[in-house]
């Protein structure tokens, strides 16, 4: 009876020791190849940035409705246009790879982004970045902001350069 009690316990505590997969990971290849696309971004160097997707990824900014690579390309190109600066605050940013519970593999970025507009206007907005990959590359990238500030400030600044061509015209 002994031996059967002490050969119970050493099954438990062996099947307890099990080790268990790892599921969140700071640095993996897929962390490198997002810190690379932001990179990319903050350099606008769009060849290089799209390079880092699949064909097929969808796109969803802030919305539920997706967009191909290349729409998010076009725009990006345009609304970076107004920035005199921008980019991450590296030293404030988070990052990490999960494996979720059907083995899909997701990074998650939380940053800071940082600009100055070419009229000298400073911003600063939280950013949340979800994105899947599958074979090395981005499937699917869910991307989070509050653009409410940026927004009034680009009004803004789309309305002082109007008056001032109103004015420039009245002086002719």
């Amino acid at each position: 009876m002994k031996n059967l009690l002490l050969l119970g316990l050493l099954v438990i505590c062996f099947s307890s020791c099990q080790e268990q997969k790892q599921r969140y990971f700071a640095e993996s290849t897929e962390t490198k190849t997002l810190e690379s696309g932001i990179a990319a971004y903050e350099s606008r160097d769009w060849d290089k940035w799209k390079s880092h997707f699949a064909d097929s990824a969808k796109i969803y900014v802030n919305s539920k409705d997706p967009m191909t690579v290349e729409t998010r390309m076009k725009n990006l190109d345009e609304s970076t246009q107004v920035w005199k600066s921008y980019g991450f605050d590296k030293d404030t940013d988070y990052i990490e790879m999960v494996l979720d519970k059907e083995d899909e593999t997701w990074v998650y970025y939380w940053g800071q982004h940082n600009g100055t507009l070419t009229n000298g206007t400073s911003l600063s907005m939280p950013v949340h970045l979800a994105v899947q990959f599958t074979g090395g590359k981005i499937t699917e990238e869910h991307i989070y902001f509050d653009g409410t500030q940026m927004n009034e400030a680009i009004k803004t600044m789309q309305a002082e350069a109007e008056s001032n061509m109103e004015d420039t015209e009245e002086m002719e």
